[in-house]
């Protein structure tokens, strides 16, 4: 018992086990062609079109918490001791059943997200519909939870056409059209309720842990040194055990949410034979408000969490946060995979060097802490040891007199990549003039980026019309950005300076002015590069 090769999960209210699975298997694969679910579509094996989407059930604060997240791109090793549904269980799943006082469930029967797309006439090939499907029964979960105990029933609330337009924002379709989808959303709570029975469900998620005892200390206490080495997924479940396993397997590749390992394993084919999940270690996965007003956040948090617990803070970050990816991306992925990713197109790390962000790197030897714009060395590599995990993620407390905008200019509105990201962070003093100021770009560099030179020329400025000019030119002379498939390095410079002007304009005509209310409706200067 030296390797993790073994998943369990509930399925169908049945335990289910899969042995011999190797750590860089998909679950999508695990489905499909492992256990011949073939409902589950593969489309593009990079976590955009959805049609891969299935819904993970896991245990939080005592209660079932659902997630629609992309098979293909997500490790089968990572649903281990979680609950698992596609879109065969939706009318198969025993747990499933009607609200209490209703009648009992009829053979075959269609859950509500099912009969909605059918009355709302919300399919015509079908390959993508599977995948809306699962995304709506995710929200259609976490609605009912929100509305009653594990013990009793609830009614669904009425959906809000722009919280369906969140929900699927990582499921296309390319011949039906959104409409009739998002009508089928909204029709949900006039439709008899099914809910799962989380008290059972809970019940046999407790069990599955048991068998995992021992496993975790064997690997990390005793490293194999035959060649070629043996394959093996670990997960550790404590912090500790995590950065031991770290120190005895340097080479070993450490995942989280997989939404850009899983494309090294589909698109660049790939093959990981020692796999360390960080995501198991609870430490991690905190959320911890610090005494002087800071937050610590745990790098194994989801970005949904991360992001929901810096809009709590930053109000007017919400609609950047709701453009990170999609949904299931953002359900997946995890804020510290993003940043020691170390992509140059990375959505928060402009948005965190911005907030004046400090990551902790952790070992054996102790922790260790770097501003983050002091994290990247060079393109997609950082300040890690072979030792180190990164482990929180430090942001300072909001300031009175903060002026914060963040932009995402890309060629779609929803789950796109960005061609720019800017993130302006302005101190305004009483007096008017700007206290300081701190700017992080991504799409301009080679490494996300503070503009360091713009951010001296705007402090102790008055915040005015001729400093956001003089700002804008500097900041289009700071970098100097590539030409690529998302845009032309001309164009990107031209936004960044359009973007400066733009934050000035937007702080004098105020929350209630037409055009900010305009700008709220259709955003047309975030759109794609002309």
């Amino acid at each position: 018992m030296s390797t993790l090769t073994s998943i369990r999960f509930i399925r169908r209210g049945q335990r289910v086990q899969q042995d011999h699975v190797a750590p860089d298997r998909t679950l999508l694969q695990l489905l499909r062609e492992d256990l011949g679910q073939t409902g589950t579509k593969e489309g593009c094996g990079e976590g955009d079109c959805g049609a891969c989407t299935v819904v993970l059930g896991s245990r939080r604060n005592g209660r079932m918490h659902y997630q629609a997240v992309n098979a293909c791109i997500r490790l089968a090793h990572s649903i281990d001791g979680m609950a698992l549904w596609t879109v065969e269980d939706l009318t198969q799943d025993p747990l499933i059943q009607p609200a209490p006082g209703h009648a009992a469930r009829a053979t075959g029967e269609l859950h509500p997200v099912q009969q909605a797309l059918l009355q709302q006439h919300a399919t015509q090939c079908g390959f993508c519909t599977p995948g809306f499907a699962m995304s709506l029964f995710g929200m259609y979960q976490n609605q009912l939870r929100c509305q009653a105990t594990p013990h009793a029933s609830a009614s669904l609330p009425p959906i809000t056409r722009e919280q369906a337009v969140r929900e699927l924002s990582g499921n296309l379709c390319r011949c039906t059209g959104y409409r009739p989808i998002l009508d089928a959303a909204q029709q949900l709570h006039q439709l008899p309720v099914m809910q799962v029975d989380e008290a059972k469900l809970l019940s046999l998620l407790e069990l599955l842990p048991m068998d995992r005892q021992g496993e975790t200390a064997f690997l990390a206490t005793n490293p194999a040194s035959s060649e070629p080495p043996p394959a093996w997924y670990l997960a550790p479940t404590r912090l500790d055990e995590l950065l031991a396993a770290r120190a005895a397997h340097p080479g070993a590749q450490l995942v989280a949410g997989c939404t850009d390992v899983g494309l090294w394993i589909n698109k660049g084919h790939r093959s990981l034979r020692q796999v360390l999940d960080v995501t198991r270690a609870p430490e991690l996965r905190q959320c911890l408000p610090q005494p002087d007003g800071g937050l610590a956040l745990g790098a194994a948090l989801s970005l949904t969490d991360a992001f929901a617990a810096l809009v709590a803070r930053w109000p007017q970050l919400a609609r950047f946060a709701e453009r990170f990816a999609g949904l299931p991306v953002r359900n997946a992925g995890t804020l510290g995979g993003n940043i020691a990713n170390g992509s140059p197109i990375g959505d928060s790390m402009p948005l965190l060097i911005a907030l004046g962000a400090q990551v902790e790197l952790a070992s054996l030897r102790g922790s260790r802490r770097l501003a983050l714009e002091d994290f990247y060395t060079g393109y997609r590599q950082t300040a890690l040891a072979a030792d180190e995990l990164l482990s929180f993620i430090h942001l300072p407390a909001p300031q009175p007199g903060q002026l914060l905008a963040a932009y995402k200019v890309s060629k779609r509105f929803d789950d796109d990549i960005s061609a720019v990201c800017l993130v302006l962070n302005l101190q305004l003093r009483g007096d008017g003039l700007i206290g300081q100021a701190r700017i992080g770009a991504g799409g301009v560099a080679a490494t996300p980026a503070r503009a360091r030179q713009t951010e001296a020329l705007l402090s102790g400025q008055p915040w005015s019309q001729a400093s956001a000019e003089r700002a804008a030119a500097a900041l289009q002379a700071e970098f100097d950005p590539i030409s690529d498939m998302r845009a032309s390095s001309q164009y990107r410079r031209e936004i960044l300076g359009a973007l400066v002007l733009r934050l000035w304009r937007e702080s004098q005509a105020g929350p209630d002015s037409q055009a900010s209310r305009l700008e709220q409706l259709q955003p047309l200067t975030e759109e794609a590069p002309l």
